[in-house]
């Protein structure tokens, strides 16, 4: 009889030990069930066991941008679309000049990141998080440094407008990949990737980087013309660079950003020494 007391026991404790996990996984079951998830389809035993994150792209923080940002950045420098250019005092030097115009712009509360590529094509491009990117190409075209931080403060521009969370957000809603919910971080950092390196910017965007990227120009001390004169410049050249492929520039466009400026700050300020950048980009540059 004592035996059997103990055999009963011991199944009532083995029947415990069994029972409590088993529920507790048919309660998470329940919940996972009941969680409306993004239109990817990820079966929630998958979710649980990889861990995958579900971020919300309508109302995306200053740290999730910078860190989806950052992810971006690191896709970005793994694919063989880009290549840094190895030059530190390049970079240095290109740092320099953005964190001067970071200071000015409507947004200098988060980190940037300049990084110089090394591609003679003329292009620039920016991704959410404050992460820029200069080709070598640009910083031969330009003819002083008011042309080149133009550039720097149209791309400071975009990400100061959020321009590229909502892209994102607009590709991932028509491609039925995610919801007002959220979406899987993984899938963003794909399209993110490719929105930066292949999507323009839709024309109202650009305008609104014009005007943001002059008014920044002006209040980090170079002179504004170097926005007109840089683009006046592409447009004569006999095939249309890159860059005017990711940023349309069109006579309208310049006689916009001409209104744009204001003219105490055209030509007073930093930046239009020809020479002195001429030589400062043949050394980092050559």
């Amino acid at each position: 009889m004592l035996m059997l007391k103990k055999l009963s026991l011991t199944s009532k404790y083995s029947y415990r030990r069994i029972s409590y996990p088993l529920i507790s996984i048919m309660v998470a079951a329940g919940l996972c069930a009941g969680t409306a998830f993004p239109s990817i389809a990820i079966p929630w035993r998958e979710l649980i066991l990889q861990g995958i994150q579900i971020i919300s792209i309508s109302n995306l923080s200053d740290t999730q941008e910078f860190e989806l940002g950052k992810q971006i950045n690191q896709q970005l420098l793994k694919s063989k679309n880009i290549k840094l250019y190895p030059n530190q005092a390049a970079k240095k030097y290109i740092n320099r000049i953005g964190q001067r115009l970071v200071a000015a712009s409507p947004r200098p509360d988060i980190p940037y990141t300049f990084q110089v590529i090394e591609d003679d094509s003329i292009n620039a491009f920016a991704t959410m998080g404050g992460f820029v990117y200069i080709n070598t190409g640009l910083m031969k075209a330009a003819d002083n440094e008011a042309e080149l931080a133009s550039v720097i403060a149209h791309e400071i521009a975009h990400i100061a407008d959020r321009h590229a969370v909502k892209q994102l957000r607009q590709t991932l809603l028509a491609q039925g990949l995610a919801t007002a919910t959220g979406v899987d971080d993984s899938v963003a950092v794909q399209i993110g990737v490719e929105l930066a390196l292949r999507r323009p910017k839709s024309r109202q965007a650009e305008f609104e980087a014009d005007k943001i990227g002059i008014e920044t120009l002006g209040k980090a001390g170079y002179a504004q013309y170097g926005a007109i004169t840089f683009m006046q410049e592409l447009l004569k050249k006999a095939s249309p660079p890159s860059f005017l492929s990711t940023h349309p520039a069109t006579s309208a466009r310049i006689y916009q950003m001409k209104q744009m400026i204001n003219p105490k700050f055209a030509y007073n300020g930093d930046g239009l020494d020809e020479k002195h950048y001429q030589a400062i980009v043949n050394r980092l540059v050559p």
